[in-house]
């Protein structure tokens, strides 16, 4: 890509983005920083993204150091390890007002579709990316179809240079168990909702929904966790709250294993050495196998902590998968506090490693059981249909293959987590995974911004989809099976910050010394600057 003659041409590089969450903003700033023109179309009417439709008990499911901007850190007002969805959804905003990102932003504008206008025309992707971007040479433009809910409700068409969709995973169109027959919710006499459903009420009007209603949750991650804690909450041991538990995580119940902070045992340089990684050679290799004895020991620790301080074994909730296995998918999370306490008090019930096979008059029918599980209120918290959600804002069938995969709906294909090779003049931010979301999506914005400014070109979209290819076969690997999603760089979040170094022509070692260098964790301040 090469360089544009002058700030003031620039500008004529407009850059829509899809969404203000976490991604959106960090996108919007960073295209700022290089004088390009962003345009930011956000559904709602504030920033945050999923934070600001959360669970109101919800809590950072990292510690806070390892959740903020690299160049705008937490108060020092915020003194929790773990703060409260409030006070993220607060330190977001200031974020954005800091950086007086708003003005940039158009409020309660839903984009309905995206379209490039050589959709039909162009058949080859080989050298859809060899092209420097700038007004005078692309190939296109993207024309983004918004509708605008404020102050009346209108549609405009704006047509822009480059492409950031920044949507996320985990909104928007939920994931809803299909069964046969007339199994399906409509049997129940009851309701039935969706996670996302109970995490849009305030407190207040989630409390009194489900006052003196036997609720049964579907699912065990982090939504289905909290919603069954605060039911707990309101209505006690009179009428439990019901967890139907397919498969058992390790859930945290901190960050530290038997006093040990985690990311010395899974967030530095050291750690990667234990695992194959893509595009290792032959020293990586062999050191990754001759280590595995290592990485199986280091998730023994810390499972045999969580198994301890959670007192798994007592209630038959000891999972068939390693610790490793969660993490390599992205399947933790930290419990609440008490949460065991609960399940002993009897105002949580856990119905476990049971597979729902329809609705009935009553309830929830599960497999192998005569009985139903009866029930007011079933509320599903079995996560979101995030591929569909991207693929369908597209309008052409070509990019919406693109987007679905070759082989399975767990992955979307994209270089660098980033640059789909066959979708000209796009990038999507914030749809794979780490242990800290916010940290992973700034380092990939900072990349973006810097190849949008022609500091490096991208490789043949040959040598892209074999880079995929590696990364996906890496991510197969270590993930369990069940949760696989193709998205999840938790185990190697250092190795892919090394390859954004590298192109972008930074040193990847970023700490002082070799021990902190090889042991110490990495987090957002070691790339500020």
């Amino acid at each position: 890509m090469a360089d544009f003659d002058s700030r003031e041409n620039r500008k004529k590089e407009v850059i829509g983005i899809v969404g203000a969450g976490i991604s959106g903003l960090l996108a919007c700033k960073y295209c700022l920083s290089k004088g390009f023109d962003p345009i930011v179309f956000e559904s709602e009417s504030g920033v945050g993204g999923v934070w600001s439709k959360t669970i109101g008990s919800t809590k950072l499911q990292t510690p806070k150091p390892l959740y903020q901007f690299s160049d705008y850190p937490w108060p020092d007002s915020v003194t929790e390890l773990f703060p409260h969805q409030q006070t993220v959804l607060e330190y977001i905003e200031s974020y954005a007002c800091h950086f007086d990102l708003a003005r940039h932003i158009q409020f309660n504008s839903k984009v309905l579709s995206l379209s490039y206008d050589e959709d039909d025309n162009d058949d080859s992707s080989g050298d859809l990316w060899g092209e420097p971007f700038s007004s005078s040479s692309n190939k296109g433009k993207w024309n983004v179809n918004v509708q605008h809910s404020t102050p009346t409700l209108s549609t405009q068409v704006y047509v822009v240079d480059f492409v950031i969709v920044c949507v996320g995973r985990f909104s928007q169109i939920p994931n809803i168990p299909q069964f046969l027959g007339n199994k399906g919710p409509e049997a129940f006499e009851g309701e039935v909702i969706h996670s996302m459903d109970y995490s849009k009420m305030d407190p207040k009007t989630a409390a009194n929904f489900v006052k003196g209603k036997h609720v049964a949750v579907v699912g065990f991650q982090k939504s289905g966790i909290d919603i069954a804690m605060e039911c707990s909450t309101v209505n006690g041991i009179e009428r439990p709250c019901t967890v139907v538990v397919r498969t058992p995580h390790w859930n945290l119940p901190d960050f530290s294993p038997w006093g040990l902070h985690l990311g010395y045992l899974y967030m530095n340089r050291f750690s990667e050495l234990m695992v194959h990684k893509p595009g290792e050679g032959l020293l990586l290799s062999l050191l990754a196998t001759t280590l595995s004895p290592l990485r199986w020991a280091f998730s023994k620790f810390v499972e045999s902590y969580i198994k301890r301080k959670n007192r798994l074994a007592q209630h038959g909730m000891v999972p068939e998968h390693s610790f490793l296995n969660d993490l390599s998918s992205c399947s933790l999370s930290v419990l609440p506090d008490g949460f065991y306490d609960r399940v002993e008090q009897r105002s949580i019930k856990l119905i476990k490693k049971v597979e729902i096979v329809g609705f009935c008059k009553e309830g929830i029918l599960l497999k192998g059981q005569a009985e139903p599980i009866k029930s007011d209120l079933v509320i599903l918290a079995t996560g979101f249909r995030g591929i569909d959600k991207l693929k369908h804002i597209f309008e052409s069938p070509k990019y919406q293959e693109f987007i679905a995969g070759l082989d399975d709906s767990a992955a979307v294909p994209l270089y660098r987590e980033c640059i789909h090779p066959g979708i000209p003049q796009l990038a999507i931010i914030g749809f794979s995974e780490s242990t800290t979301n916010l940290y992973t999506s700034e380092i990939r914005c900072r990349w973006l911004a810097e190849l949008l400014d022609g500091k490096f070109k991208l490789p043949s979209v040959k040598m892209m989809e074999k880079d995929i290819a590696e990364w996906d076969k890496y991510k197969k690997r270590y993930s369990y099976n069940k949760y696989y999603r193709g998205s999840c760089i938790a185990a190697l979040h250092v190795w892919h910050n090394d390859q954004l170094c590298k192109d972008m022509g930074w040193n990847p070692k970023r700490k002082k010394g070799f021990w902190a260098e090889w042991f110490e964790p990495y987090g957002p301040m070691d790339y500020t600057g």
